[in-house]
């Protein structure tokens, strides 16, 4: 039995849902668009009735005594149309703005509710360019785009009627270069062209996410003198979206735009010949007067064809460009969400269980961790070590469900983390990760991130316990100084110690380390030390560390090699249990007494 096809719903549709109840001034807005295209149409018809007296009471024009009323009729449906249009785009402004506020605000709304694993593999400068910039694209469709389409379509009904009303001939000459441009455009725009508009975005996206992550990276790439090699990328996507733009441009937009731009400045080409030909029977019917009179119309008419063709390009092409924001702004839009039990469980105590884990990131071939199982009792420290890639970072990161095991289960308290609300595993746990990231706000609000009720003694009183006195006194207003304003700037270790007071404040169970002291100078490395004995003294704590000499006094070391488990136990046992940790822990010792000799001059 053939599956039926689920009908996708329309672009327009979707956006226009994100309006809510602001959307019934889309389609108002609309109505009054196409309303004020019909009303300027009417003074063409308006000079048509004044041609035709004048032409009748030629030589003696003083007999056209209607002329004023045609005048002040075209005057008034002029003006008329003008006011009905500008209160149209007022309705569908006033929807647009309301649709990109709504999806920026959907959209963050959904990222809160994404894994943070999510982040590490969609770069900040790419996720704003999605949501923010696709909103941004969605305002020209809704605000104007529409409006224009539905007032063009009734604009061109009615021009079509004008078309035939007087004389069938000169208005089929007019329509045939209608038909020319409606085509051209086509051509541009239709069929696997239009795939082309969105190679074209995604070459804008990669471009986007290039610069901000070359930008960021600046200081390194500064320090590293790598500067020709780190621009390369960057180069490399500027390139891409070059080539793919001259590519719409020059090899798609460039023969048909003529054909286009030639057919609608020029209708008059069109209408001379026909007019030649329909001359003589004119005048052999002795119908000269109308003739000239339908003449007159048409050769002011024929002006309204190209504006009402160039809305159609103007309005095709917003449509073009919509559809492919909306296509971004799903891709933030459909991002995985974590899974919500319905019958939340609380944990019965800080104690942490890997039971026959294994992990694979989207994309990898082989897991980074392989039915890895250990406890971790209340109270413990247990470190996780092992070379690089080992899968250290990754075990550390599945606890608060940065991203959820592929198998197996992680249990907190007895409880498997996907059965613990959200809210609550993250109340459990608090982490201090090698890359700290400091708001650029005040210290006060920056450690108050942890828990926002908390007061102002109590946030002195973590600074204190994280060793941060000295960093308080040489700010200029102290706990309220501003991050990264006025050139006040904090190390990496004066960085690393703000968050380990945040991490204080919190006042977790159970404690993530993830190369807490990395980036730190001895000075710092020794304050950061005391404190971390603050922050874990009677907590649970998961530790990671390349620093060996962190790890000696921990209850369990557990060492991972490309996500196995090779050993178990503690320093002690393992230090001479001819194992990796053995050739690891010799390895760290000769480089910590590896030193410079002197060399004697003459020697």
């Amino acid at each position: 039995m053939k599956e039926k096809k689920t009908k996708q719903p329309n672009e327009v549709s979707v956006l226009i849902g994100y309006a809510g109840k602001y959307k019934v001034l889309t389609f108002f807005g609309m109505f009054l668009s196409a309303v004020a295209m019909v009303m300027g149409m009417i003074p063409y018809f308006c000079i048509w009735l004044a041609a035709r007296d004048l032409i009748s009471v030629a030589p003696d024009w003083t007999e056209a005594t209607q002329i004023a009323k045609y005048g002040w009729m075209a005057f008034g449906f002029s003006f008329g149309g003008i006011i009905v249009y500008f209160a149209a785009l007022m309705c569908t402004h006033l929807s647009a703005f309301r649709t990109a506020a709504n999806i920026r605000k959907q959209g963050v709304a959904h990222l809160m509710k994404t894994p943070l694993g999510f982040f590490d593999n969609n770069a900040s400068g790419l996720l704003r360019n999605r949501l923010d910039g696709g909103a941004g694209e969605t305002e020209t469709l809704l605000a104007h785009n529409l409006a224009d389409i539905v007032g063009t379509a009734a604009m061109f009904i009615a021009m079509i009627v004008l078309m035939f009303v007087f004389d069938w001939r000169m208005g089929l000459a007019c329509l045939l270069a209608a038909v020319i441009s409606v085509l051209a455009m086509f051509s541009m725009m239709g069929g696997k062209n239009a795939k082309l508009m969105m190679e074209y975005q995604q070459a804008q996206d990669a471009m986007s996410k290039a610069g901000t992550e070359y930008v960021r990276g600046i200081p390194v790439v500064k320090v590293f003198q790598q500067t020709v090699y780190s621009f390369k990328a960057f180069k490399a996507a500027i390139e891409d979206y070059s080539a793919k733009a001259e590519r719409y441009t020059r090899g798609v937009c460039r023969v048909p735009q003529s054909v286009n731009l030639t057919a609608t400045e020029g209708v008059f080409i069109f209408l001379v010949p026909a007019v030649l030909l329909i001359a003589p029977s004119a005048l052999s019917a002795g119908n000269f007067a109308g003739f000239i009179t339908n003449f007159a119309f048409y050769a002011v008419f024929s002006a309204i064809v190209s504006t009402a063709l160039a809305r159609i390009m103007f309005a095709s092409a917003g449509t073009i460009l919509a559809k492919n924001a909306l296509a971004r702004i799903n891709t933030v839009m459909n991002a995985p969400t974590l899974e919500i039990t319905d019958d939340p469980q609380t944990p019965k105590d800080n104690g942490v269980e890997f039971k026959d884990v294994t992990f694979t990131y989207d994309g990898a071939e082989l897991p980074a961790l392989d039915h890895v199982s250990f406890k971790v009792l209340p109270g413990q420290t247990v470190a996780l070590v092992g070379p690089s890639g080992g899968g250290k970072t990754t075990a550390a990161s599945l606890i608060p469900r940065f991203w959820d095991v592929s198998s197996g289960q992680i249990l907190v308290g007895g409880v498997n983390v996907k059965d613990i609300d959200p809210h609550v595993l993250m109340d459990k746990v608090a982490f201090v990760f090698q890359n700290t990231r400091l708001f650029k706000t005040s210290i006060l609000e920056n450690v108050r991130a942890a828990r926002p009720d908390a007061s102002r003694e109590e946030v002195l009183s973590a600074l204190h316990a994280a060793q941060c006195d000295d960093i308080i006194e040489k700010l200029p207003n102290g706990i309220d100084t501003l991050i990264g304003s006025e050139g006040t700037y904090l190390s990496g270790g004066e960085q690393q110690r703000v968050a380990l007071a945040r991490a204080i404040l919190k006042d977790a169970p159970i404690i993530v380390l993830d190369e807490a002291t990395a980036f730190a100078d001895p000075e710092n490395e020794a304050l950061i030390q005391k404190a971390l004995k603050t922050l874990t003294r009677g907590r649970t704590v998961i530790m990671i560390a390349h620093r060996l000499s962190t790890v000696v006094g921990a209850d369990k070391i557990v060492v991972l090699d490309q996500g196995h488990i090779v050993e178990t136990g503690t320093h002690d046992e393992l230090s001479c249990a001819g194992g990796l940790y053995e050739r690891m822990w010799k390895e760290y010792n000769q480089a910590v007494q590896w030193k410079i000799a002197s060399v004697k001059e003459g020697v």
